[in-house]
């Protein structure tokens, strides 16, 4: 059986966990990282102390786009895994953007309400993070326009990373300029049972 290594709350994890909930994968999740620290055992699988790692039947992979890229391609040719060249240059563009651009400057005010102490908290760097955010996602509204998801009208691999980010976007307690295209596709993914289970959980 596949294993997943990382604790459910990494945005990096969570895109495994929904994923294979899309396609169908069963798998064993185990907990790695944050409060449950590394192994030893995780740490020669894994040396950078990061999750996701996964172990599918002795083929260890880390990095999480790829590692997402991976079960897409093995298990969700046509759906998560688009079978036209020209629609997966799309999904990975997409989902290299999220992680490259959307979530980079988004990251500060996370880390900011999230993980640091209120008194400790840099509410500037806070308005500037969702300053650059509500720029940036313009870019995806753009994108968005007449279409329902990002490679067009079916769900894939691109909506993943994005997604993710972009709950986040809305949980967070910051000023936000509102994107309409983007707000649309947010509301169709909050229809999906795995985005439910998996994405939409308290930040942590």
């Amino acid at each position: 059986m596949l294993i997943i290594w990382g604790r459910d709350t990494s945005s990096n994890v969570q895109k495994l966990l929904w994923g294979c909930t899309e396609m169908g994968v069963s798998y064993d999740r185990r907990d790695m990282a944050g409060k449950y620290g590394y192994t030893d055992e995780y740490l020669a699988m894994n040396p950078n102390r990061l999750v996701p790692t996964i172990d599918d039947n002795g083929f260890i992979l880390w990095e999480s786009n790829a590692c997402l890229r991976y079960l897409a391609a093995k298990h969700g040719v046509g759906t998560l895994w688009p079978e036209g060249l020209q629609v997966r240059g799309n999904a990975d563009r997409w989902m290299d953007w999220a992680t490259t651009t959307a979530w980079m400057v988004l990251r500060p005010a996370f880390h900011q309400l999230i993980r640091t102490a209120p008194e400790q908290q840099d509410l500037n760097a806070v308005a500037e993070a969702a300053r650059l955010t509500s720029e940036h996602l313009a870019t995806l509204d753009n994108w968005l326009a007449g279409r329902d998801f990002v490679c067009g009208d079916e769900f894939t691999m691109g909506d993943i990373p994005l997604g993710i980010a972009v709950y986040r976007w809305y949980a967070l307690d910051i000023d936000r300029v509102e994107r309409p295209n983007v707000r649309a596709w947010y509301e169709r993914l909050c229809e999906r049972p795995g985005y439910q289970e998996h994405i939409m959980i308290p930040l942590q």
